[in-house]
């Protein structure tokens, strides 16, 4: 027979109605864009108007924010243009912020069912959900446009749902699967929302390893037996991860088919695949590339830019001292511009119409670059570049009648004539020019030039020849009709940019380059940020982040934990490891202090708490970007689970000892929660951002020297 069962839990249902209401209450307010609201709210408008934009992480979070402002009717119209700038009635904010604000209040009952699972007694449970509720950093990040609390709702939930499934008995039971299908869905869902949630995904497969290996000893399993649970349990949750992330990426290009101010960061063919995109493709461009054809370069990967030149030479010397060629300058520039324009040219041949049938350029031919204003060929030589001088410089070629003889022949290697041919092609060929004589190819070295540059980007020839700077493709073309030079040049300045229809270009294509952009080509760089912080900054809260002001008094909305669990938990990370380093080393002498269940379970907490904590925050100290105190909040969650188990842990070492101190710890652990309560709600002011403030009462506020308050009104 088939049963259900159900337990309701009174004090889970508690705390779900009580994280809903912190959460919620007043949530449309303010009616201003508050931080980085101003960049997803952004996106979610690029949703509904289908229009492609580029984040360096992936859209699950975005989506279902998208999702709810749909059905809502938003119509994506607002621009969300800089922070501080008033909703206008159109835009439903209670919708926007909900999705944040409703899984944000989720985490809160979650950690009281974890904490359960992990077989802590229900009072530490529901104090480490309670100090969760009332920390006022969380509160704060859960009431906006953000995904933090997204991110942290479900790697909250993945590692329930592991505990649930490591806690089965039966292998390979409906419940077994269940739990580990749930635990391996959650996981990707928490990668799909920001790619942090890679270290939620290392601790899952931690936790899993970790029970493998303590499986081994045993004989209950033979050893095929275990070859067949690790491998399924490999295989179910790679089927899951793989699914779930390629779907959620399915439903995002499919949605964003419309071109967009972030297509350009994409490559031509990628542009081109938009309806509407890549308005630089003229109508009617011709396809094939043959001598007489005038064709952009663009570079194909990293930064979006295209081989330049212009009557400018390069200095006679730079400022170390070195000497250049004071040839005409080649750059790559990061605008659409007539010096872009380049003619190719087979070396044999003088003319440069493109004639019927047209000579086509294929893949191993020799050929030459003429810069279609200067009409001065691209050239390199032995000559070390401006700011690369392991590489070549290169050039256009000027004839100053002295001893440095043009060396302007390239050969052409198409990389991808195995899909589109042996014949260079407009959009779709990705070439490389290796220079005949040096045999070094065309790079971008990403530098860039000094101001007789007009700080443009470098061009070089790298005896390297295989890197992906060293790609090129054809971005616009069309035939030269004419052998009169001002006639071509009037043609190149007045072309006309009509957008073509969408080229074909399969999920996949789009799905790797997508990624490749994503992982190499970040834009978020090492910035000068006013409420930027350091790793080591974060524990002991030194810096808040003001995140929004009113405009007509001191309101402001200021990320800021609550004091007293963050220096509480960081004092208690620091017990648990002074902790555990004394039980390990007098285990090593053979002295048991504590019973083995005992152990076992605080070795568990961990497993799971500490190095989860480890995970979440150790990698920022090898992040050279921006970083903020909210990238501490999965890290600081952990800490904070970690700090309950502690104080359940002392509780059984001082009741052991005696009665008395026993009670005395908890009568100290519930003053110190009423401080909690007491500094949640002293502070909540800067969470809501509803209280009009005046200047001594921020003053009064500002407990840390560090902490940078807003004051412009007395």
């Amino acid at each position: 027979m088939f049963r259900i069962h159900f337990e309701i839990d009174i004090l889970s249902i508690l705390l779900l109605v009580c994280s809903l209401i912190t959460r919620l209450y007043k949530v449309d307010e303010p009616r201003h864009i508050v931080f980085d609201e101003l960049h997803y709210g952004k996106y979610v408008s690029l949703y509904m108007k289908n229009t492609f934009f580029f984040d360096a992480h992936p859209p699950l979070g975005k989506q279902l924010i998208a999702a709810v402002a749909y059905f809502t009717g938003y119509d994506g119209k607002f621009k969300f243009d800089k922070i501080g700038s008033l909703y206008p009635q159109s835009v439903p904010i209670v919708a926007l912020r909900f999705v944040p604000a409703f899984l944000g209040s989720l985490i809160i009952p979650i950690v009281y069912h974890l904490m359960l699972e992990l077989g802590l007694t229900q009072s530490c449970a529901f104090l480490a959900a309670l100090l969760l509720l009332f920390d006022n950093a969380l509160l704060t990040q859960t009431r906006f446009i953000l995904l933090e609390p997204i991110l942290l709702c479900f790697s909250l939930l993945s590692i329930f749902c592991l505990l649930k499934f490591l806690n089965c008995r039966k292998l390979f039971s409906f419940t077994w699967f269940f739990w580990l299908v749930l635990g391996s869905f959650f996981l990707t869902c928490a990668l799909c929302v920001k790619y942090v949630g890679f270290y939620s995904c290392c601790l899952g497969a931690v936790m899993i390893l970790t029970q493998f290996w303590k499986c081994l000893p045993t004989s209950k399993e033979s050893d095929f037996m275990l070859c067949v649970r690790f491998c399924t349990q490999a295989f179910v949750g790679l089927c899951v991860f793989c699914t779930t992330y390629i779907l959620i990426f399915y439903i995002h290009l499919s949605i964003l088919y419309k071109a967009g101010p972030h297509d350009s960061i994409m490559t031509s063919a990628f542009q081109a695949s938009l309806e509407g995109g890549l308005a630089s493709i003229t109508k009617g461009q011709p396809l094939v590339i043959a001598h007489g054809s005038q064709i952009t370069l663009r570079h194909t990967h990293g930064r979006t830019c295209w081989l330049h030149s212009h009557a400018a030479v390069y200095p006679v010397r730079y400022s170390d001292g070195r000497g250049s060629s004071h040839q005409q300058q080649v750059t790559c520039y990061s605008f659409k511009d007539v010096n872009n324009w380049w003619i190719v040219k087979r070396p044999d041949r003088n003319d440069l119409r493109v004639e019927q049938p047209v000579d086509a350029i294929k893949h191993g031919d020799i050929i030459q670059l003429v810069h279609g204003i200067t009409s001065r060929a691209l050239n390199s030589h032995d000559v070390a570049a401006p700011m690369s001088p392991q590489c070549q410089e290169v050039s256009c070629y000027i004839d100053y009648n002295i001893s440095m003889p043009a060396q302007n022949l390239w050969k052409l290697d198409i990389l991808n004539r195995e899909q589109n041919g042996d014949t260079w092609h407009t959009i779709q060929s990705l070439v490389r020019l290796i220079h005949v004589d040096s045999n070094t190819a065309l790079k971008f070295t990403g530098k860039q030039l000094a101001d007789w540059g007009f700080h443009q980007h470098e061009v070089a020839a790298d005896r390297t020849i295989n890197q992906d700077d060293t790609i090129w493709n054809v971005e616009e073309h069309r035939y030269t009709k004419s052998e009169d030079q001002k006639e071509r040049e009037r043609d190149m300045v007045t072309a006309e940019m009509i957008p073509t229809a969408p080229t074909k270009l399969s999920f996949w294509q789009k799905f790797l380059e997508l990624h490749y952009k994503m992982l190499f080509s970040s834009t978020d760089g090492v910035q000068n940020h006013m409420y930027s912080s350091e790793p080591l900054e974060w524990p002991l809260m030194t810096r808040g982040i003001a995140y929004w002001v009113s405009p007509n008094s001191n309101a402001q909305v200021h990320l800021l934990g609550n004091i007293a669990i963050w220096y509480s938990a960081t004092l208690g990370l620091l017990l648990y490891v002074a902790l555990l380093i004394f039980y390990l080393l007098r285990r090593r002498r053979q002295c048991y202090d504590i019973d083995e269940t005992t152990w076992n379970q605080f070795r568990a907490i961990g497993e799971i708490f500490l190095v989860a904590y480890l995970l979440h925050y150790l990698p920022y100290f090898f992040v050279e970007r921006t970083l903020f105190l909210h990238h501490y909040l999965p890290a600081f969650v952990f800490k904070t689970l970690l700090l309950c188990a502690t104080i359940e842990h002392m509780y059984f070492l001082l009741k052991s000892k005696s009665e008395l101190l026993g009670n005395i710890f908890i009568m100290l652990v519930l003053t110190w929660f009423v401080y909690v309560i007491h500094v949640f709600k002293k502070f909540s002011v800067f969470s809501y951002g509803t209280v009009e403030l005046t200047a001594s009462d921020i003053v009064n506020l500002r407990w840390s020297d560090t902490w940078d308050f807003i004051i412009h009104k007395n």
